[in-house]
């Protein structure tokens, strides 16, 4: 494993994002992504998996055409190792950018599965926290967020498809991946928020 620090990370994802919501997501993947490496038994790699949590988006902002494609290009410019880019690009995997092109890196480890379930999943659990009058997830019940995840218009953005093509990979039923990716979510709230203040 290559290894660049958690700060190194953070400057570089500055480097390319400016967005505060994009900012906002990077933390929160990065914080889950931890969660999940000490719930799941990895601890000594929980940095490791956060780092690849706060990386994932990197190109998004700035390419969203080619997203998952100019990944590899910006991390290896600033010396970021392979293993740490495949599993970046690996959480794009089975879409087809804008630009045409397919992205056929599979998601093999644990971690590489966690990222593509979770990613798109954060996205939800935060726009249903931004409706509740707490702003919060902290708050938030498994019944509440099944049923905007029920709803197709709410967060459309976010791919159902993949979250649950996400659970598929880790062989969890999709309650599973909801429940615990909420919890992580409730768990990690305050730090994100020290972070973006």
């Amino acid at each position: 494993m290559g290894y660049i620090t958690r700060e190194e990370a953070f400057t570089l994802l500055k480097k390319y994002n400016k967005d505060p919501f994009h900012i906002r997501h990077a933390l929160t993947v990065e914080a889950v992504m931890k969660w999940y490496a000490e719930k799941l038994g990895y601890e000594e790699d929980a940095e490791y998996w956060g780092i690849i949590g706060l990386l994932h988006d990197i190109d998004f902002e700035l390419y969203p055409e080619e997203h998952c494609i100019k990944a590899p290009e910006l991390l290896r410019e600033s010396g970021v190792s392979e293993d740490i880019i495949k599993s970046v690009v690996s959480h794009g995997y089975g879409i087809t950018t804008k630009s045409g092109t397919a992205i056929e890196v599979a998601p093999e480890h644990e971690m590489e599965k966690v990222l593509f379930a979770v990613d798109e999943l954060t996205g939800i659990i935060w726009a249903a926290a931004l409706m509740r009058p707490s702003k919060s997830t902290k708050d938030m019940e498994l019944k509440s967020l099944k049923k905007k995840y029920k709803s197709k218009s709410f967060a459309a953005g976010c791919s159902r498809e993949v979250i649950e093509r996400g659970a598929e990979l880790l062989g969890w039923d999709l309650d599973r991946l909801l429940d615990m990716t909420l919890q992580a979510m409730a768990d990690s709230e305050d730090t994100i928020n020290q972070q973006i203040e």
